[in-house]
Formats: C-alpha cells, structure tokens, sequence
C-alpha cells in the first residue's frame, strides 16, 4: 500500500467494534513510534497523547455521557446517548493533549516568534492526529475525532491525574470498522492547486 493509497482508505469511520487486528502492546508502540517521527516547530515537540483501552476506555466516555446528560435537555437527550454509546462501542481512544507549559517556554525562549507559537503547536497537534489516523489506517483500523473538550477537561484531568498544563484538544475514538461510510463529494485537485512556475 502507497502512501497516497493509505490517504485514501483513512475516512471518519464511526461505526467500530472493539475487536482489533492489533494488541494492545503493538498499537501503543504505533502510537509511540508516530508521535516520535512527527514534526514539529522549532522540534517543540508540545503535543501529547493518552492511549485508553478497556474500562478507562468506558470510563472517559462514561465521563462525557455524565457531563453532556446534565448540560442537554432530558427530552433531548436520547440521540446524544446514542451517538455517545456508538463511540464506547470503539475498542479505545488516543487523547490528544497540547502540552502548554512547553508552548509557554518557547515563546519566552525565542520572543521574536512568541505570537506564532500557538499556531506552530496547533500545526504540529495536527499533523500527529493526521498521521496516528493514518497509520491506523494503514493497519486496517478505523477511527473518528471527537472534540468534547473544554466540557470534560476537569473530569479527564482529575480521572487519570494529568499534569495541569496539559490542555486536552481531541479525541479519536478507534476500533475495526464494521460498515464503512459512504464515498464524500470533493473538490478536484486541480480546482485547490495553484502552480506558477
């Protein structure tokens, strides 16, 4: 499989079962690997990742089913419910954290920059979502992202007892695609490319 090949399997895949082609141990050392090789502004290397397996799995989205059923009317609610089991039904997911103390540091280090540092650290966030999706992807994976943050911050942090200046962003909720989502309409290549030259 190409890489171009691997950018055309990766797709928001929404329904997932917990069974994976991967142990636990070999998708963690994925994880570890991508988050090693991916790029960075300045090699800040700000973003971070949680891995959740099993019962923490459940539990992270235990905690957003609690925070959104008391925020979400009751007689509005029931889609939401379902929508949220739908993701507790994943085999896992990867949290996706900016660690802002790192963020804090360059700015102070390199001042000349300071007010690009949020934009490099959202660029370099970015590209590690893009490429853990991608080598899951490549593993015959599927995975959705999730943002249910800042809502859930304070229930995250307090459950896995994450260091305070980590900021959560997303998270990709991950598993074996069951059905796969029908193709998208995109815009042609040639009609989002400008060459000169």
């Amino acid at each position: 499989m190409t890489y171009l090949d691997i950018l055309d399997k990766r797709r928001s895949v929404y329904d997932l079962s917990s069974d994976l082609p991967l142990t636990h141990e070999q998708i963690t050392a994925l994880v570890e690997h991508v988050a090693e090789a991916s790029p960075s502004a300045f090699n800040m290397q700000s973003a971070q990742a949680v891995i959740l397996f099993g019962a923490e799995h459940q539990a992270l989205w235990d905690i957003v089913t609690e925070t959104l059923r008391a925020r979400v009317p009751a007689e509005k609610f029931a889609p939401t419910q379902e929508k949220l089991a739908g993701f507790a039904r994943g085999a896992g997911t990867v949290m996706f954290f900016e660690d802002d103390a790192v963020v804090e540091r360059m700015k102070e280090q390199f001042p000349t920059y300071a007010n690009a540092f949020d934009m490099f650290a959202a660029h370099g966030l970015g590209i590690l979502q893009g490429n853990v999706w991608n080598a899951f992807a490549e593993r015959g994976m599927g995975a959705n992202l999730q943002h249910y943050n800042p809502l859930i911050d304070e229930g995250v942090r307090e459950r896995w007892q994450l260091p305070e200046t980590w900021r959560l962003v997303s998270q990709m909720v991950f598993g074996t695609p069951v059905t796969l989502p029908e193709p998208k309409e995109k815009i042609p290549g040639n009609q989002r490319v400008r060459v000169f030259g």
